[in-house]
């Protein structure tokens, strides 16, 4: 592609980033965990459409820097090579005069963009980079820029984000506040944390579309894979049974593969896509960490929006799935780690250790009316409290109830969540 072709490209890009500049976007909780002055890469991962370029723009106009900006999520500049990015870089120079920020938007299909990027830190350039694909990081980056980047993982919309973004308080715990907090959360739990759904998209067709471009843009292409129906196939029912622990065998009988090895890959593929997230099973022994691993998909809607879709309104998998990202949210910049808990019958949700040290346990459900589920829920608590020496365990619940004290010692708080996601 010659460079004249690129430069009207990266003209048109910047008629659109002028639009979005000049737009009122929510801010981020993750934009704190941006530095502009660092000499290592700044990479912003995450799902398709969970707004990393929004972040990433935000933080470069809010600091006033001079930066160009390339998105590699064009189709004019899909047949890009490594020979080509010396021309984007001239491209970008003419587009945006001098800068120096370069702001590389899902580079991760261009060959050889990594060693660019090495180039560019090495001559000084701070360099902003986003990605849709974990292999981002494990692959390209890992080989030729150890050491050279800091990652910056971005979900979907958490709940005091969304509150932010419909205007509705998530600080104050008056009556009418809380009301109409619970009732935001209720749209938040039916309809998912997208930011574009979150401003109006209609949830089914817009999560149709992104699924769709997932599987093709960031698996099917990226991989190479060759049973295009079994993938699919694989990824409906996996999203259509999370949270769950996957048996890799049934998986691969049910989508006709000779062995669980290409079920366990294509799993891996919608990991690495972020569709999903894992979480381990708790135990001081790192091999029974590394069997039974959850999964969990990155937003509710995927569990329900989409083609081939069965799960319907389960809220209680809706609620623990909320729960779970936003763990993720708060303990991944502090490197702390969540995994669950089950054992002899009993199970909790979920159980937040700082290296060895367990720090909480939190189990969720959506409601404790009935007896049965009460005791279950409660035993866990306690269970999981027993065996981690904690005396103290939180289960959060769709409505407030009070506190409760187990004879053997442990309390159980009992927390709505609406009010847990914005505490």
């Amino acid at each position: 592609m010659n460079l004249s072709k690129i430069q009207i490209v990266l003209a048109d890009q910047k008629e659109i980033l002028d639009g979005l500049l000049a737009s009122e976007t929510c801010h981020r909780a993750e934009e704190g965990l941006v530095n502009l002055d660092s000499k290592l890469a700044q990479v912003v991962t995450g799902v398709r459409r969970s707004g990393k370029s929004t972040l990433c723009l935000n933080v470069l106009r809010d600091s006033g820097k001079r930066f160009g900006y390339v998105n590699f999520d064009d189709e004019r500049l899909a047949n890009l090579t490594g020979a080509d990015l010396d021309d984007v870089l001239t491209a970008a120079y003419k587009v945006y005069g001098q800068f120096t920020h370069l702001f590389l938007d899902e580079p991760q299909n261009i060959p050889e963009w990594s060693l660019f990027v090495n180039r560019l830190l090495r001559g000084g350039m701070h360099v902003l980079v986003t990605g849709s694909n974990s292999n981002l990081l494990a692959g390209e980056l890992g080989t030729h820029m150890t050491g050279r980047y800091t990652e910056i993982k971005l979900l979907p919309f958490s709940f005091r984000e969304y509150c932010a973004l419909k205007k509705v308080d998530s600080t104050s715990m008056t009556l009418k506040v809380r009301a109409l907090r619970s009732a935001a959360f209720d749209d938040y739990l039916r309809d998912g944390a997208f930011p574009e759904v979150a401003q109006g998209e209609s949830p089914r067709s817009y999560v149709r579309t992104l699924i769709e471009n997932i599987r093709t843009k960031d698996i099917e292409r990226r991989y190479k894979i060759r049973y295009r129906s079994a993938l699919k196939k694989l990824m409906d029912y996996v999203l259509n049974i999370v949270p769950t622990t996957p048996d890799f065998d049934e998986l691969a009988r049910l989508c006709g593969f000779s062995s669980r090895h290409t079920s366990e890959n294509y799993v891996e593929y919608m990991e690495r896509s972020f569709l999903v997230n894992r979480v381990s099973k708790y135990s001081s022994k790192p091999r029974i960490r590394m069997v039974g691993e959850k999964l969990y998909a990155v937003d509710v809607s995927f569990m329900s929006e989409r083609d081939n879709a069965l799960q319907g309104e389960n809220l209680g998998w809706r609620m623990e799935t909320i729960v779970a990202l936003e763990l993720l949210r708060r303990t991944r910049p502090l490197f702390k780690d969540v995994y669950y808990y089950v054992d002899c019958g009993h199970e909790c949700d979920f159980v937040v250790c700082d290296r060895r040290k367990v720090e909480s346990l939190i189990q969720v459900t959506y409601d404790m009316s009935n007896p049965k589920t009460r005791k279950r829920e409660i035993g866990g608590a306690v269970a999981a409290a027993r065996v981690t020496g904690l005396k103290e365990a939180t289960i959060i619940t769709y409505s407030e109830l009070d506190d409760i004290v187990d004879p053997s010692g442990v309390t159980v708080h009992l927390v709505p969540v609406a009010d847990w996601l914005v505490s």
